[in-house]
């Protein structure tokens, strides 16, 4: 396929208005209602799903490979999807990688081809991040729980460690010759399931093109303990000033030290125990100029996106509008 880059617009001129939210396609999931791969469908099934997208609002998605793995998809139907994202009217802001580690056992190589893949079609697309994670695929349990989170999954293996840190620079030098950025998600008991080991990882790496994605969500909504403050401000305070992308949700979190019990489920953000309007401005005082991506599980998923998607840009221009940030923080509407 002939090269078409696209270049996407200067973060320095982002507005709480033109700020890239995107919604993440996970909901629609990998297979159509009739069983058929997502990979395998036709066009006119994407057209419909994006479309449902569009009509929310949206101008841009993250085509995350649980939905349609970009990687996997001949030249000619990588060209047969880009012409209908344009006839809908979305762009691609971010591309996210689901569960597809690079240094799995069994699939490691094979998903560090794809992540190299992702890193040449990123900016033929315009999206300006690839976000990777160390997460793996379900456990049996897990697929049968209610929420897949209530059951213990993947552990990284310690010994690993040096692979994936190797590999992550190998991306990074990759994504910085392309002109973008790696992203690496926040997941429990990978290399990047604390904010500490996150910190520590990414300085491991040692890479300008590698940085963090706050997904802290992953992390609040497990039943076991984990530290808390007011809002949750602390456990991002760590991981901000390393950030470059964010995917963003949020959920209710009890605990009942009586009885040991936990409980979480999934909510818009300004609902959730995370208080996004104090860590939306403390990253946008720390210099943050990532996209972000909403996601949500359960109910209308994507209803739920647009709702955080206006939340976030609520945020935004009132933040945007400070007299006391720096001048290259406040956007062209300040």
């Amino acid at each position: 396929m002939e090269s078409r880059a696209t270049t996407p617009p200067d973060p320095a001129d982002w507005t709480a208005e033109t700020w890239p939210i995107a919604c993440n396609m996970l909901t629609f999931g990998a297979t159509t209602p009739d069983g058929t791969p997502t990979i395998d469908a036709p066009a006119v099934t994407w057209a419909g799903q994006l479309r449902q997208v569009r009509e929310l609002g949206f101008d841009h998605i993250d085509p995350t490979d649980a939905w349609l793995s970009l990687a996997k998809l001949s030249p000619e139907r990588l060209d047969e999807f880009r012409s209908v994202l344009a006839d809908e009217g979305l762009g691609i802001s971010s591309i996210s990688m689901t569960r597809s580690s690079v240094v799995d056992r069994k699939n490691g190589e094979q998903n560090l081809a794809d992540a190299h893949r992702f890193l040449d079609i990123a900016p033929e697309v315009g999206a300006s991040i690839v976000n990777v994670g160390f997460m793996q695929g379900l456990t049996a349990a897990q697929q049968k729980a209610l929420w897949f989170w209530l059951e213990p999954g993947h552990v990284d293996d310690p010994e690993l460690r040096p692979l994936a840190i190797e590999r992550i620079r190998e991306l990074g030098d990759h994504a910085a010759a392309n002109g973008i950025q790696l992203s690496l998600e926040m997941y429990e008991d990978t290399y990047v399931g604390t904010p500490e080991d996150a910190v520590q990882f990414v300085k491991d790496v040692g890479h300008d093109a590698v940085g963090l994605n706050p997904d802290i969500g992953n992390l609040v909504r497990l039943h076991r303990p984990i530290p808390s403050s007011p809002g949750m401000i602390d456990l991002f305070e760590t991981v901000l000033p390393y950030c470059n992308f964010w995917h963003i949700k949020s959920y209710t979190r009890d605990e009942d030290p009586t009885t040991g019990s936990y409980s979480s489920a999934p909510v818009p953000l300004k609902y959730g125990v995370i208080n996004y309007r104090a860590v939306i401005r403390r990253a946008l005082e720390l210099g943050y100029r990532g996209p972000f991506c909403t996601e949500h599980y359960g109910s209308d998923s994507i209803g739920v996106c647009a709702e955080n998607r206006d939340y976030i840009r609520q945020v935004l221009g009132s933040a945007l509008n400070r007299p006391d940030l720096p001048t290259n923080q406040q956007g062209a509407s300040a």
